[in-house]
């Protein structure tokens, strides 16, 4: 499927009515196990990961080349839409973007760590000219960390920020607003009623809401970032201390290589 096809797939996918799930890949062989599951739609990355799985801490500390590079090998390993985790833009949202759509990405998250909005904004821009340029409608997920760098401030003025940036993010072009965080269905519904109906994005995790509450409030789209290979890793820990207490292979293992 051509990337412009792929891109308007994903597109759709934000806006149907039922919650986009997205359980995030880090290789190509975690990205074919994914996309091989009922009811998969779209393969995302997590920097997250993808960082640990080259030994490098999150936050832009691995190569752009080597993101880039484990970006095309998920993309090439599946015929589903991609959408990577593309962190902060390293320092060139619009030159990343278009490198990420290279690679073979039709959306892409774009973090503002809080930057001043003007310059956030201005990020959000540039991904989207160059989705443009290159001639794809780059499905972009404009992530505001609001809520993760918010500290002891007023619950009411974090909220307030997240929904300002969303806002802004939407009018820049964003597809949708990523607001990460541990967050109760209260904060969601404000959220949702203050950036819009399937234009929320939040991340799964221990406690979340339930899948259907989200949905009804009008979530657009669940992720899962690193929790998806911390629970590959689990399961790896938990067999490996069997195994090596002399233990055996659990029975319900599968070769899914």
């Amino acid at each position: 499927m051509a990337l412009v096809d792929q891109a308007e797939q994903l597109r759709r996918l934000h806006r149907d009515p039922e919650l986009l799930v997205l359980v995030n890949a880090w290789d190509a062989i975690s990205a074919t196990v994914i996309a091989g599951l009922p009811g998969c739609g779209a393969i995302a990355t997590a920097s997250h990961a993808i960082a640990a799985s080259h030994g490098y801490p999150d936050g832009e500390a691995m190569p752009l080349d080597l993101m880039i590079t484990a970006i095309e090998r998920i993309a090439a390993a599946v015929e589903l839409p991609v959408t990577a985790d593309l962190e902060a833009g390293y320092g060139d949202a619009g030159t990343t973007v278009r490198r990420a759509i290279a690679a073979g990405a039709v959306g892409g998250n774009l973090e503002d760590e809080m930057r001043p909005l003007g310059e956030a904004v201005a990020a959000v821009e540039a991904a989207v000219a160059a989705g443009e340029a290159e001639g794809v409608p780059f499905v972009l997920n404009a992530r505001t960390d609001a809520f993760l760098r918010a500290g002891d401030r007023d619950p009411d003025l974090v909220l307030a920020d997240a929904i300002e940036r969303g806002r802004a993010f939407l009018a820049a072009g964003a597809e949708c607003v990523f607001v990460p965080g541990r967050l109760d269905l209260a904060t969601v519904s404000r959220l949702v009623e203050g950036i819009g109906e399937r234009r929320v994005s939040l991340i799964g995790g221990p406690g979340t809401p339930p899948q259907s509450e989200l949905a009804a409030l009008g979530v657009a789209r669940l992720s899962f970032g690193p929790w998806s290979q911390w629970t590959a890793l689990t399961a790896l820990a938990d067999a490996g201390a069997a195994l090596l207490g002399g233990g055996a292979l659990p029975a319900d293992v599968r070769a899914l290589t």
